[in-house]
């Protein structure tokens, strides 16, 4: 079936999830109920329940579209003709970038993963882990190659980076004195210093 959309040529599912994702940074996902997100994207309950079964699903939809953004990217960077530091720096400093870049969905995610289903926090889980273990892969590679060092195991250098991402939506302000991609290069940097035979 094909997506309607408004006046500018903005499909309904997507409307849904900018107010939706709106809506939960400005008032919290428990706080914000479904008719305000119909009112607020200008469509009915039944459009809503047609595209998503759930508020739920919605809340699952914010994050999972970011992430498979940045699988897609970090895809790009781990098969890529490049030498392994330059494919993980590419790779770690692109996420902080595009988290940056989806911040809103980012902190509303992390303050209200709690409230995913089961099965979609387990859903959720399972998409993160395979991120991670794509990055752990790209870290592992480069200690077998000697271009890493090993002192310290990728899993925990994996989650020391990404321990910084995730905490980006309680500090970073896009009006503060580092833009986005300085952001990148700092984290990025660290990474790579951290790893430094």
């Amino acid at each position: 079936m094909p997506q309607k959309t408004d006046g500018d040529g903005t499909p309904v599912p997507q409307r849904l999830l900018a107010a939706a994702t709106r809506l939960f940074a400005e008032q919290g996902y428990d706080r914000t109920s479904v008719q305000e997100i119909v009112e607020a994207a200008g469509v009915t309950k039944g459009a809503l329940y047609h595209y998503f079964g759930s508020k739920d699903d919605l809340l699952h939809e914010v994050y999972a579209r970011v992430l498979r953004l940045q699988q897609e990217r970090l895809d790009t960077f781990a098969d890529a003709d490049e030498p392994i530091e330059k494919r993980l720096r590419g790779a770690a400093a692109d996420v902080v970038v595009t988290t940056i870049e989806n911040l809103d969905d980012a902190a509303i995610f992390f303050r209200s993963m709690h409230h995913l289903s089961p099965e979609k926090n387990k859903q959720v889980r399972a998409e993160r882990r395979r991120y991670h273990e794509r990055f752990r892969a790209l870290v592992e590679e480069g200690q077998r190659a000697g271009v890493f060092s090993t002192a310290t195991p990728a899993d925990l250098v994996v989650d020391y980076h990404f321990g910084s991402v995730h905490h980006l939506s309680t500090w970073y302000r896009p009006d503060g004195p580092l833009a986005p991609q300085q952001v990148a290069d700092h984290l990025a940097d660290l990474l790579l210093r951290a790893l430094r035979p």
